[in-house]
């Protein structure tokens, strides 16, 4: 039975990367490797342009009769004035909280190819293999109230509240033990509890639900700590799981030690399986239409969205193997490039991979 694929380019760069991911899967449904359908859709500032809003319903509407969506990144300065409600980042977290997208899986390996790119040192990061787990449709993302307001004496505050349901903890955290079943049996959890009440009950629902799983090592970290020791030494980590902003931050910080945020994909699950699958960087408007993005990161979320939601594991393997052989051959794009290799240009990068394929 053929799956439905939507594809939402979106803004900056993503029409040109999500164009390369495309030729991927076009590459793998001509050959019978897989049985998809793809039906395109607008959301962020591209959906405002269209249709003043940044995830119009039938946006919303196809995502959820799709078995995977595919996003290229939203955003940018020319929609920064917009009001808040109207922006394009808007379109990304209806479509998280529309769909139940709950659990976000950033995966942050260094190709050993790479390793040179990396800011930290080789024998720091060679052969970094990280799963970071992230709840996302929780925490002070979603948390009310929210608002801004203007005191009595005129002067206005902010505020917004972080907030967790214990059966929300206990989701994502037997999310994370399950990967970890999978890998090396270790999970970080990651929270603020000598501070925040919120992490507080996080961290006893984690202790909690981990008697589940007598095999996993279970461990707890500060965030402030954690950030501390994934520059420090980051191989000493597993599985990491932890809270929406503080998943945000971490895998970020994640991704620059493998040398580019360009080469990282993520996957956003809900308890159906259903994914958005999307490049962790943004739409980088400063280089958009030039040609020059890397397009591995979003070629890599493919492999993940066949893997996860399309039960199409093989095809996800030689997904990967290619993006690693390209590499071999020494290609790279601006953001991995490093001397005696060369330099190429978003569609080259992608038509390396489909001949690799």
């Amino acid at each position: 039975m053929s799956k439905k694929i939507l594809v939402l380019a979106g803004d900056g760069i993503g029409t040109e990367i999500v164009a390369e991911a495309v030729k991927v899967l076009n590459v793998l449904q001509a050959e019978g490797a897989i049985d998809v359908s793809m039906q395109d859709g607008l959301v962020g500032g591209a959906a405002y342009d269209a249709a003043g809003d940044p995830l119009p319903e039938e946006t919303l509407e196809a995502a959820r009769a799709s078995d995977a969506v595919l996003l290229g990144a939203v955003g940018g300065p020319k929609w920064e004035p917009l009001h808040i409600s109207k922006r394009p980042e808007k379109g990304l977290l209806g479509l998280r909280s529309g769909l139940g997208l709950f659990a976000n899986l950033r995966p942050a390996i260094l190709y050993p190819q790479l390793a040179d790119a990396s800011t930290l040192k080789p024998e720091v990061v060679s052969g970094l293999d990280i799963m970071i787990v992230r709840e996302l449709t929780g925490d002070i993302y979603f948390g009310q109230p929210r608002g801004v307001e203007t005191l009595p004496s005129g002067e206005r505050r902010g505020f917004n509240t972080m907030v967790y349901t214990e059966s929300e903890v206990e989701r994502i955290c037997r999310v994370a033990f399950d990967i970890a079943m999978k890998r090396g049996k270790k999970v970080c959890s990651v929270d603020k509890a000598n501070v925040l009440e919120c992490t507080e009950m996080w961290r006893e629902v984690a202790i909690q639900t981990a008697r589940d799983y007598p095999e996993i090592a279970l461990s707890h970290m500060y965030v402030d700590n954690a950030a501390m020791q994934l520059v420090r030494a980051p191989k000493q980590f597993d599985v990491m799981v932890t809270g929406n902003i503080f998943g945000d931050i971490l895998s970020d910080c994640a991704a620059m030690l493998t040398g580019s945020i360009g080469m990282l994909p993520s996957a956003s699950l809900n308890e159906k399986g259903q994914g958005m699958y999307e490049p962790i960087h943004g739409s980088a408007p400063d280089i958009a239409g030039k040609g020059v993005a890397n397009p591995l990161a979003t070629i890599l979320s493919v492999a993940m969205m066949l893997r996860y939601s399309l039960d199409a594991a093989p095809a996800a393997e030689r997904i990967e193997a290619a993006v690693s052989k390209v590499l071999d051959q020494g290609l790279r794009t601006a953001d991995i490039m490093s001397s005696g290799m060369r330099q190429v240009g978003t569609a080259e990068m992608g038509d390396a991979v489909v001949a690799e394929l």
